[in-house]
């Protein structure tokens, strides 16, 4: 039994004694569970130090170890070596982002992709129905994709620095797909990956609907810091990294070659896995002169490569590639059989015209004209903030101060008229005292549309 009471003693969250069942670490963690779901236990709040809350629950402190642990793996809590461990800031909620139930506002929430080009899309996808193999397109053969539209995708991604064969690249249902292949093929529940300190969002809702945890790494200006993510390579069992180095999503950071070359020298030493997003490339290579090769190039045994098509081409044809070496190649492809099944050939037909005519490229000139334009119009209503990252970002990383709760400012937007998301949803594990919003400009129906938006939003924070 404890020596002291806890009747009266300050503690941030005490489970109910009565409601405890064996086996007790299952229970615990169940409890601790419902209350960060129902709002008892608040995001970022410290949890009892694990030895103070078998003292109060009269348990052994490997009890409390293992349920701490089981909650760690569902993503609801992290631990923070010398600090204590917190619950995670999006433990209580679905942080998908997607244009669901989104009315009678303006949406700069969403990422689109500035769809006045798929007019050409529509063209050309008249074209792929009159061809005479249209039937072959409709069945099940090639799960991997047909040779022919491999091919395209290589040359697609060639100006990208990409150098494959057709045995070693697959075609799969879009960026987010392809990600949830790589979980499921290479990891397993429990597996770390170390992540930015803000990541894309989505990811941050895989990993923790497969259990796996992500381990946040500091950054600057120049992208992941290699120094913290060794230290907490040699803290912690990580198993991969998730990156997106040409413009990291929400903060639009461009990842320079000199860090590249940095991360990749821990990444080969730690035998990370790594899963390189590189959705951004077109807005990169060959018009930002740091950007020399993909950090596949660098360490392609560990590297699986991912280029959606989504956000260059066409963001209703869901169309990715997938690269990747010997090593994961039979483990990718069953996972491409087991979840994939097979991306629909004429979607991927689409695309594959869409590259070959020529199409593809005009496309994109039109969307970075457009993102250049839209940027433009950012820097009118936010002339004071300095623009840090890619000059061609289809969104924007606002600085707002401290004093904004991320769930309150976003429904209070709403009212306002305008969709944005608060930087807590990109959080891959600690809080940070910094807030940010994420200004999507390629979702609008028209500029004019963006300048209201931004208008409201500039007004809004005074």
């Amino acid at each position: 039994m404890p020596v002291n009471s806890f009747d009266n003693y300050p503690m941030s969250w005490k489970p109910e004694k009565k409601a405890l069942k064996r086996p007790f670490y299952k229970s615990i963690a169940a409890l601790l569970e419902q209350d960060i779901i129902n709002g008892f236990v608040a995001p970022g709040t410290k949890l009892p130090p694990q030895r103070e809350l078998a003292d109060f629950l009269d348990l052994n402190f490997t009890t409390i170890t293992r349920a701490y642990k089981v909650c760690e793996v569902k993503g609801l809590i992290y631990a923070v070596t010398g600090k204590g461990t917190f619950v995670a800031p999006n433990a209580a909620r679905s942080i998908t982002i997607s244009t669901h139930k989104i009315r009678d506002c303006i949406d700069l929430g969403f990422v689109a992709s500035f769809e006045q080009s798929n007019e050409i899309v529509a063209q050309v996808m008249q074209s792929v129905v009159s061809k005479d193999y249209l039937k072959e397109l409709l069945n099940y053969n090639n799960p991997t994709g047909i040779p022919h539209q491999k091919a395209a995708g290589l040359n697609w991604m060639q100006p990208f620095g990409i150098q494959a064969d057709q045995e070693h690249i697959s075609i799969v249902s879009g960026a987010l797909n392809a990600l949830a292949i790589t979980l499921t093929a290479l990891f397993e529940p429990g597996n770390r990956i170390a992540t930015d300190l803000y990541t894309y969002s989505n990811f941050i809702d895989l990993a923790k609907m497969l259990h796996i945890q992500l381990v946040p790494i500091p950054g600057d200006e120049c992208g992941m810091l290699p120094d913290e993510l060794d230290k907490q390579c040699m803290q912690l069992n990580i198993q991969g990294i998730f990156l997106m180095p040409s413009c990291n999503n929400p903060t639009t950071i461009m990842m320079s070659d000199v860090r590249k070359r940095e991360v990749a020298i821990v990444i080969r030493k730690h035998r990370l896995i790594l899963i390189e997003d590189d959705i951004h490339a077109f807005l990169t290579a060959g018009i930002i002169c740091d950007y020399q090769q993909p950090m596949f190039n660098l360490i392609p045994e560990q590297s699986i490569y991912i280029c959606g098509t989504s956000k260059s081409i066409c963001s209703g044809i869901r169309v990715a590639y997938m690269v990747y070496g010997d090593a994961f190649r039979e483990k990718i492809l069953q996972a491409i059989f087991n979840i994939n099944v097979k991306t629909s050939s004429l979607d991927a037909e689409i695309i594959t015209e869409l590259i070959l005519s020529g199409k593809a490229h005009e496309i994109v000139s039109q969307k970075q004209q457009l993102a250049q334009s839209a940027n433009d119009i950012y820097s009118e209503y936010f002339p004071q903030r300095e623009l840090i990252g890619h000059p061609l970002s289809f969104y924007r990383w606002l600085s707002i101060g401290e004093h904004y709760n991320g769930i309150f400012l976003e429904t209070n937007l709403k009212k306002h008229g305008i969709r944005v998301f608060h930087s807590d949803r990109f959080l891959s594990g600690s809080t940070t005292p910094n807030k940010y919003l994420r200004i999507a400009l390629s979702s609008t129906n028209s500029l004019e549309e963006l300048k209201i938006g931004l208008e409201r939003l500039k007004n809004y924070l005074g």
